[in-house]
């Protein structure tokens, strides 16, 4: 009797050489929940506090080395430890949401976020404010985690729509968090915006348990230990050859070895990876052309939308004498800069809508076009604000709908329980793209510059370059989804009750 048990609660596109899926009791299954609605505004809460925790320091990294006594270089650790430790514990959170329960790996995801900024506010010197962007980096494992949960606990119909509202809250903190938080520093200094992401935080956490249902869906199986340290090893070579290439000089010999190392560990992780039963993450799923595309354009995306954040608010803030600048303050860049945060959440409900209609592949050929055209109207439009506005808020709504179709398009291609691991897998993608954008930023403002005041700064034909670049990164995210097959949801699940209808096929036409 048991063993027919088990063998009826296997999933039915599961290998029969892998651990059944292990279910919680069904009294627990069929308890009250919280509302939809609850559970969508909660989540989308803590993708928008992640998203600005991201850009936390960045406005302040000039002023960082006279207030604590340290080198630049040394400040600069701390935008470069959040996204190691950021790239390295997301996969890790998303396994281990899968294995022990998204919820409870998401109180510990925002534990680490309220830890970092108690640290973080009371830092004593640079050293230890580094400790707490590490933490903070560690934390984001909240966006997958989020994402993977309203699978899980909403209702079909609510999914699309849900992943639509989180995914926008995550663009909006992203666009918005380097002029607000830097406005926020400028007035009341740099150890409240650690203290107030540290109260938001906690009372994030106190809520969890009343707001979010633990869903009852778990894999088997040990976890992958090695293969976390190898991903973790692999991921630091890389990400610090791509962020410090600028500065080191990109030929030096600590680039090019950590680059080599990069590649051999990834390569000696891939080949452990395929041999496990379980491993950290599925490479074979991950290898579908549906999964794999999909990543692809995220790291896209992401370093389109980096681009034009990073570049938009330094044209806004730069002198008047550059003939390209405006001067505006880091508190007016950033009023100029709210028609980002209200397209994105108007587009975000149009991806949502457009992803029940015509599946989220169409949305997100239609987004990424959108990308392409704002980007263009940046590099080719004359400099005047109101038309910078209307080019960033073209940016945010074409971002809006890629970012609100990609985890549904993801999703359409992964078993539910492994749904926080593919998710974390994304948002990785992402992560890489943003930080190769960084080193592109950086090394095209250093190599186009002028002279002002006896300042040397970026040239205006560096942005214009920079937008380029961006519009054209955005066309092969066009090109990238078009190439992508539309894919039914995976029927290797346990969960009761239809796929949700934006991962059904897309309609012909």
């Amino acid at each position: 009797m048991g063993h027919n048990r088990s063998h009826c609660q296997r999933s039915v596109g599961e290998p029969a050489g892998r651990p059944p899926l292990r279910r919680r009791p069904p009294v627990l299954e069929t308890a009250a929940r919280p509302r939809p609605a609850l559970v969508v505004t909660f989540l989308s809460a803590c993708a928008l506090l992640v998203a600005l925790n991201q850009t936390l320091v960045v406005p302040l990294l000039p002023a960082f080395p006279q207030l604590l006594g340290t080198s630049t270089a040394t400040a600069a650790w701390l935008v470069s430890i959040t996204l190691v430790t950021g790239a390295v514990c997301a996969p890790v959170l998303g396994r281990l949401g899968d294995m022990h329960g998204k919820r409870r790996m998401l109180l510990v995801a925002l534990g680490l976020m309220t830890a970092g900024s108690a640290v973080g506010a009371l830092a004593p010197n640079i050293g230890v404010l580094i400790g707490a962007r590490a933490l903070h980096g560690a934390a984001l494992g909240v966006i997958p985690l989020g994402l993977s949960i309203l699978r899980d606990e909403l209702p079909p119909d609510r999914v699309g729509g849900g992943i639509a509202l989180v995914s926008s809250s995550l663009g909006i903190g992203n666009a918005l968090g380097l002029p607000l938080t830097g406005a926020m520093a400028q007035f009341l200094g740099w150890r409240w915006l650690f203290g107030a992401v540290g109260v938001v935080s906690a009372v994030l956490f106190l809520l969890t348990r009343r707001v979010v249902g633990e869903s009852p869906l778990r894999t088997g199986g040990r976890f992958d230990l090695p293969g976390a340290i190898g991903l973790g090893a692999a991921l630091v070579c890389l990400l610090l050859a791509v962020s410090k290439g600028t500065e080191w000089g990109w030929t030096s010999p600590a680039i090019l070895g950590l680059a080599v190392a990069a590649v051999v560990l990834f390569t000696a992780w891939g080949r452990y990876e395929l041999r496990r039963s379980r491993p950290l993450v599925d490479l074979r799923v991950s290898a579908r052309p549906a999964v794999l595309w999909t990543n692809v354009t995220s790291a896209l995306v992401g370093f389109a939308l980096f681009a034009s954040l990073m570049t938009s608010t330094q044209v806004l803030q730069a002198p008047v004498a550059t003939g390209y600048g405006f001067g505006q303050s880091l508190a007016v860049a950033g009023l100029l800069l709210l028609p980002i945060g209200v397209s994105m959440a108007v587009f975000s409900q149009v991806s949502a809508w457009l992803s029940r209609r015509r599946g989220p592949r169409t949305t997100l050929l239609v987004g990424t076009v959108v990308l392409v055209l704002g980007n263009a109207g940046m590099a080719a439009l004359p400099g005047r604000i109101p038309l910078v506005m209307l080019a960033v808020a073209v940016i945010a709504a074409g971002t809006a709908l890629a970012y609100s179709a990609l985890p549904l398009q993801l999703m359409a291609g992964v078993p539910r329980t492994e749904t926080a691991a593919a998710n974390s897998l994304n948002t990785l993608c992402r992560m890489l793209g943003t930080s190769s954008c960084s080193a592109v930023v950086a090394a095209v403002t250093s190599g186009l510059t002028m002279q002002v005041g006896g300042r040397t700064i970026p040239a205006g034909s560096a942005y214009t370059v920079l937008f380029g670049i961006a519009a054209a990164v955005a066309m092969a995210a066009v090109v990238v989804s078009a190439l992508t097959a539309p894919r039914r949801a995976p029927v290797g699940t346990t969960a009761p009750g239809p796929a949700p209808a934006a991962f059904a096929d897309e309609r012909p036409g």
